[in-house]
């Protein structure tokens, strides 16, 4: 039997409602924490809901997602965007979808690589989106009675962090491109595999430090003086201004307990000095996802001001039936809308800070 780790902060927060359920105190009238967190402004709350109403009605069949990125990462995507808002994954009103979706992201994982196929980049961001689910949602009942034994949760990102660790040991650069056996790599790929690596470690799954601190390393040779970050060919190329490019290695820096880099404060800075520039640029939702998990690691005062500007924003371009509009389809631009917004709630674990 697959015992799951409790996700403390969820762990918290029924501890919380319980004790106020049983409290009549006059101090405790108020709750200090709802279920979407007192913190939480109405219109992000319903901006969220609606946007996950969306998610959960356009749901396949299978599992996943359409559109032109469906696929192991998108259902990565969704799957953390349904556990960022607080709802019980293992009883709540998307309990359901979250299994669908988990289910279907095992199926397509290769059970002797660990490769869930596609690119990279899904292999990333579905390795992020286990790592999340892992220890959140109990995956004794994931699968159906009957038809022998499946991959748990734990099981799946395993294989899949061993995946990732091969693909990058098999590569000169020390990092990560679309084909698994790239002799190349570049900064955005490397960085939804990078964050991967880093969310299973934070669940207790053994990630080498040589494996991240060769990564890190491949993202300092790609970092400018200026803050700038280069895409691909060799160390050092290709700089110029993309603001997705610089809040990842922001992030990974961040996360990966490496501030003390000048390269980490080259790009915080870039980003501060650019806070008035959100809405602005090519697949600007890619651009959220990362930018606002990049400030919040580093500057939360910063963030603050960006997140406003960000809410505002969303909430002109929702859609009526919840989705919100972009160049990677309603399907992705609102998964990565979402998680954007996500720091609002602050329960996952990899957006801790």
């Amino acid at each position: 039997m697959n015992v799951p780790r409790i996700n403390p902060r969820l762990a918290w927060q029924w501890c919380v409602a319980a004790a106020l359920a049983v409290c009549t105190a006059p101090a405790f009238s108020q709750p200090p924490l709802a279920m979407h967190g007192e913190a939480v402004p109405r219109d992000v709350r319903e901006m969220y809901d609606r946007g996950l109403q969306y998610l959960a009605g356009v749901q396949t069949e299978q599992g996943g997602w359409g559109g032109s990125y469906q696929g192991a990462g998108t259902t990565g995507m969704a799957v953390m965007a349904m556990l960022a808002s607080g709802e019980d994954p293992n009883f709540g009103v998307y309990s359901g979808h979250l299994r669908r979706a988990l289910r279907s992201m095992i199926q397509q994982q290769d059970a002797n690589t660990g490769y869930f196929g596609g690119s990279m980049y899904h292999h990333g961001f579905a390795m992020l989106g286990l790592a999340e689910a892992y220890g959140a949602v109990d995956d004794r009942d994931l699968w159906p009675a009957g038809g022998g034994e499946k991959r748990s949760i734990g099981a799946a990102l395993e294989l899949a962090v061993r995946g990732a660790l091969t693909s990058q040991q098999g590569n000169p650069t020390s990092a990560w491109r679309y084909s698994p056996q790239a002799n190349d790599a570049d900064t955005s790929v490397s960085g939804a595999v990078l964050m991967g690596l880093l969310a299973a470690r934070n669940a207790g799954i053994e990630v080498p430090d040589k494996a991240v601190n060769s990564a890190i390393e491949y993202f300092s040779n790609m970092t400018s003086e200026n803050g700038m970050v280069g895409y691909s060919g060799g160390f050092g190329s290709g700089f110029d201004e993309s603001l997705a490019r610089i809040s990842i290695a922001t992030l990974v820096y961040s996360v990966a307990r490496r501030k003390d880099l000048p390269e980490y404060d080259a790009t915080l800075k870039h980003l501060k000095q650019n806070l008035e520039k959100t809405g602005a640029g090519h697949y600007q939702q890619y651009t959220d996802y990362y930018e606002a998990q990049a400030l919040f690691q580093g500057d939360i005062e910063a963030w603050e001001k960006w997140n406003k500007l960000l809410v505002r924003r969303l909430k002109d371009s929702q859609r009526d039936d919840g989705a919100f509009p972009g160049q990677l389809g309603p399907e992705t631009s609102t998964q990565l809308s979402l998680l954007a917004l996500a720091l609002n709630y602050r329960f996952l674990p990899i957006y801790e800070r």
